[in-house]
C-alpha cells in the first residue's frame, strides 16, 4: 500500500503541472469572450460626483465601456488620452465612453481623472459586482456595445486610436439608419445584426 502511494502522489501532480503550463502559454488577449454577441449586463453605479449612472440610460447610443484603475501603469495611462480624444471626436455622432474604475481608492482615481482631463463619465465599481458580471480579470479591458446594448467586441489591453476607430466606426454606421429616435431597432434582428 505504501509503495502505491509513493507513485500515486507524483503521478497525480502531472495533470496539474500540464494545466498550469498550458495556462502560462496562452495569451489572455487570444481568449474569446463568451459575452460578445450578448446583451450587456445592466448596472447603475455612482459617478465620482455621486450621481447615479445607469448603462440602460445610454441605449440608442454606441457605448465604449472601459474598465480601468489608477494603479494600472502603463496601459491605463497610455489609453486615457486616446479615450478622451476619441470621446470628443465621436460624441456628437451618438457615442458615449463610460469609464469604470475598479479596485481603487476614490482619491487616486480622482487624481487620475484630473491628470488626464477626462470629461467622459466615470463611475466606481466599489464592490466589484459589475467587474464580475463582465468577467474582468485585469485592466484595462474595454467593451464595445451597439445601440441595442449588445456587446459587439472586447479588447484586452490599452485601446489605441486604431482599435477605437476599427471597433466604433462600423457600430456608428450600422446604427445610424437602424435605430428609431427611441433607440429601438428599426430592422429585424438576426444572425447578421
Amino acid at each position: 500500500m505504501t509503495r502505491a502511494w509513493r507513485w500515486l502522489i507524483p503521478l497525480s501532480a502531472v495533470p496539474v503541472i500540464a494545466l498550469l503550463a498550458y495556462g502560462f502559454r496562452v495569451n489572455p488577449r487570444d481568449i474569446p469572450s463568451p459575452l460578445v454577441g450578448r446583451p450587456a449586463a445592466e448596472f447603475t453605479l455612482a459617478t465620482f460626483s455621486g450621481e447615479p449612472l445607469a448603462l440602460e440610460s445610454h441605449r440608442g447610443k454606441v457605448v465604449v465601456l472601459n474598465f480601468w484603475a489608477s494603479w494600472c501603469y502603463p496601459a491605463c495611462y497610455e489609453e486615457a488620452p486616446v479615450l478622451e480624444r476619441n470621446w470628443r471626436a465621436y460624441r456628437d455622432r451618438g457615442l458615449v465612453v463610460i469609464g469604470v474604475d475598479i479596485q481603487d481608492t476614490a482619491e487616486a482615481a480622482q487624481k487620475f481623472i484630473r491628470q488626464f482631463g477626462l470629461t467622459f463619465p466615470n463611475v466606481r465599481d466599489v464592490d466589484g459586482k459589475v467587474s464580475i458580471e463582465y468577467g474582468i480579470y485585469g485592466v484595462p479591458e474595454t467593451f464595445f456595445l451597439d445601440r441595442q446594448g449588445r456587446i459587439r467586441a472586447k479588447h484586452v489591453g490599452a485601446v489605441t486610436d486604431e482599435v477605437f476607430r476599427r471597433e466604433v466606426e462600423p457600430l456608428l454606421s450600422e446604427g445610424a439608419s437602424a435605430t428609431t429616435p427611441t433607440g429601438a431597432s428599426a430592422r429585424p434582428t438576426g444572425a447578421d445584426s
